[in-house]
């Protein structure tokens, strides 16, 4: 017999779900849509039986002390399969959750740009904006000889710049290293045991390490004390001019000429918001701070602390917090039934923020005459319940009052300063990734002429790389989106678009892709780019199965196998497989929708609606800029656009998270809008999104709707479980049998 496993799979006696015992012959090295109606079958094909398939083959290629460790898949229910090549599966997920998970770091193009500004970029000061220098230890003298020839200098290390405290153990710690003097905030000093400075005050402190006139007899013991000014210096040193005052650094790492800043030798890390040594040390590489908002603690200071006008401690009760409160008051001559408007400022921010001192309770509850106990503030426990509590509940509770703002540090840009002054073409890391993908795409072109001999040397593969990776973005229609964008933000289609031009970006050859309908969300402006990047893919040498209902996908498609005839348990056979040009000649309901027999007539009359509107003012959040829209009730709307265009970011963003603010006091946050009209025209808004409704086994349609809680119960009345005494919970098979038999007990 020919062996045709080479030219094509074939699948023989599916029965996973609602497969009836189906064989099919798909075509290898060619672009196969499966359609039908929804419910037919087509992913139980595709994903619960080919993918499965090839996956349960991988795992049997590891060790049985690999295997110990993954979960043993099972043999779907099939007689065979056979020409299956490696099976890579593209589904309608989202990528991470994670907030540290960017469009960036999921498509790799991140990780060459930290690569790029590792070896390729300019360092500037983050202070002058001056370009930073870097010496070696011979040009260093060099330059002290020419610039300092026969003049007194003082030969300093820095040890302490700009911090507080007496430092009385490190000038102890000098003198025993051998030095007698050390500048001191500007001023040369000899160094005595006992020797401090004020605690409470900024210091500079440079350690004299040599006093000399620079000239050739000096020259071994310059290079001498140059050198141990490094070591103790870290790396840099300073020459103080005695006759001038003036003083220049020098360093071996890259610093600022004129204020001695230094920076440490760039790597990639330096430029990961994911590695300490990169983020932004207030917000931990996130770009945004938890910060508790007063105005919702205090939200009217028309009310006393008596009646609740702290809404985080309710109205006044017998409780160790509000004692506290009356020793605040007593100190700062209040009373708790006084308006919050009516206190001082000082009295609030002790309230909010705490005090040093100790408070004295009168009569406490535990019934001691009086003691002192300190007060951290209402702000300090609300953050703290926020980021280490460990109930859920206490969380939650502290996330009413929490608001996340952008880190006023980095401004957002996730990274250190330091990190945030290396610059390539005048542009730091954090500005390019924050560049849509086609402007990223024309700041790229031609680069190398912006760049120096030394920086093109270096920069030219991985702009290669950088470059090919754009590309297969822009060829999925994502041409919108920026390398810093959460994946957490982005669509199902969006993620999984990413995910295929990840793979088309990966080269691989002889592989088997499995898509799963690609083209929702997609604008038909933007389709014939999808499908070509999956052409590209099928070209290079892979077999492309993609599940779909898209009209144009299905016409451009190499090899059509359409399931059916109906949906459930009326679907799971094979209709008809065969290429485009057949599969229309054909009298099934997918070919009378693709040659016009059938259509989706528009209707001739419109809903009027209840003439009620809900208006959206000065919607100014992502890409939106500042718009007005009014929306019809009684209607169904369609809000639509090309991809990116703003859609989500309207309804799914901003909308939706503020009506469910005002409606039913959610925490959800939203994008910013100015007003909202016409909220008193509905009671209570509903989100139906594409996030799966359970990740349980448990769950299923029928718990899910509650529509198994009714029939449990019809069974709860029949005469056998009266007589024996079943209760509903005994016909679920969510409750253990000794559970229901002790509900029946405790009845």
């Amino acid at each position: 017999m020919k062996n045709n496993n080479n030219k094509e799979i074939n699948v023989y006696g599916a029965r996973v779900h609602n497969l009836k015992n189906v064989s099919v012959t798909i075509p290898r090295n060619k672009l196969t849509v499966f359609t039908g109606l929804s419910g037919s079958g087509k992913s139980s094909l595709a994903f619960d039986t080919i993918y499965a398939e090839g996956q349960r083959r991988y795992i049997e290629t590891f060790s049985a002390y690999a295997r110990h460790f993954l979960n043993n898949l099972e043999r779907p229910d099939v007689d065979k399969i056979t020409g299956l090549s490696p099976v890579i599966s593209i589904e309608q997920k989202t990528t991470n959750k994670n907030p540290r998970s960017t469009v960036g770091t999921i498509t790799e193009i991140y990780d060459f740009l930290r690569l790029l500004y590792a070896r390729a970029s300019d360092a500037f000061s983050y202070e002058t904006g001056e370009k930073m220098i870097k010496y070696t230890d011979d040009k260093i003298i060099s330059i002290i000889e020419e610039k300092f020839a026969n003049k007194k200098t003082y030969i300093l290390s820095p040890v302490v710049k700009g911090r507080k405290g007496h430092y009385k153990e490190l000038f102890e710690q000098i003198l025993r290293k051998g030095f007698l003097y050390a500048q001191i905030d500007g001023e040369i000093t000899e160094l005595s045991l006992g020797l401090k400075l004020d605690r409470y005050k900024n210091h500079t402190i440079d350690i004299v390490v040599d006093k000399l006139v620079v000239n050739e007899k000096f020259k071994s013991r310059l290079k001498s004390s140059v050198a141990t000014a490094m070591k103790h210096g870290k790396g840099v040193i300073i020459i103080y001019d005695a006759e001038s005052k003036e003083q220049k650094y020098f360093s071996r790492h890259l610093m600022c000429p004129t204020t001695g800043v230094s920076y440490n030798e760039p790597a990639p890390h330096s430029f990961s918001f994911n590695s300490p040594n990169g983020a932004c040390k207030k917000c931990n590489g996130l770009g945004i701070v938890s910060e508790v908002d007063i105005s919702t603690i205090i939200p009217d200071t028309n009310k006393s602390i008596t009646n609740g006008g702290i809404i985080a401690l309710g109205k006044y009760k017998n409780s160790l917090v509000f004692a506290q409160l009356e020793a605040i008051a007593k100190k700062h001559n209040f009373a708790l039934n006084t308006p919050i408007k009516d206190l001082s400022d000082d009295a609030i921010n002790t309230i909010l923020y705490g005090s040093g001192e100790n408070l004295r309770i009168e009569n406490p509850i535990s019934g001691f005459p009086s003691y002192f106990v300190n007060f951290e503030g209402i702000i300090a426990y609300i953050t703290k319940s926020e980021k280490e509590s460990k109930s859920r509940r206490s969380k939650i509770w502290a996330e009413q009052f929490v608001v996340k703002k952008t880190c006023d540090v980095c401004n957002g840009q996730r990274l250190r300063t330091e990190s945030l002054h290396f610059k390539v073409d005048g542009k730091n890391i954090a500005e390019v990734s924050n560049m849509d993908l086609l402007d990223l795409k024309l700041w790229f072109e031609n680069i190398e002429v912006r760049l120096s001999n030394r920086q093109n040397e270096i920069a030219r593969d991985i702009l290669k790389e950088i470059r090919s990776r754009i590309g297969f973005l822009l060829d999925v229609g994502l041409e919108y989106l920026t390398l810093n964008r959460s994946s957490r933000t982005l669509s199902g289609g969006e993620s999984q678009r990413i995910r295929l031009a990840t793979q088309i970006g990966s080269r691989l050859v002889n592989v088997l892709y499995i898509l799963d309908e690609p083209s929702i969300g997609l604008h038909q402006r933007d389709n014939h780019k999808l499908i070509q990047s999956l052409k590209d893919l099928r070209d290079t040498g892979n077999t492309v199965i993609v599940v779909e209902h898209d009209k144009d996908m299905i016409l451009e498609s190499d090899y059509i196998v359409d399931i059916g005839p109906g949906a459930g348990r009326h679907g799971g056979e094979i209709v008809a497989s065969d290429n485009p040009k057949n599969i229309l000649k054909l009298n099934t309901l997918t070919a009378d929708y693709l040659n016009g027999t059938k259509s989706i007539e528009i209707p001739k009359n419109h809903r009027k609606g209840n003439g009620k509107y809900i208006e959206i003012i000065g919607a100014s959040g992502n890409n939106l800029k500042n718009i007005d829209v009014k929306f019809p009730l009684g209607k169904i709307i369609c809000v639509t656009g090309v991809s990116g265009s703003g859609k989500s970011s309207l309804i799914n963003n901003t909308l939706h998270p503020a009506l469910s603010q005002i409606l039913h006091k959610s925490l959800k946050a939203n994008l910013p809008y100015k007003q909202i009209k016409g909220i008193e025209n509905i009671d209570k808004v509903i989100e139906v999104s594409q996030s799966p409704i359970g990740r349980t086994p448990r769950s299923n349609p029928l718990t899910y709707t509650g529509v198994f809680t009714d029939i449990r119960k019809i069974y709860e009345l029949v005469p056998e479980a009266k007589i024996r005494g079943y209760k509903a919970g005994r016909f679920s098979f969510n409750v253990k049998e000794e559970d229901a038999k002790l509900a029946v007990a405790q009845e």
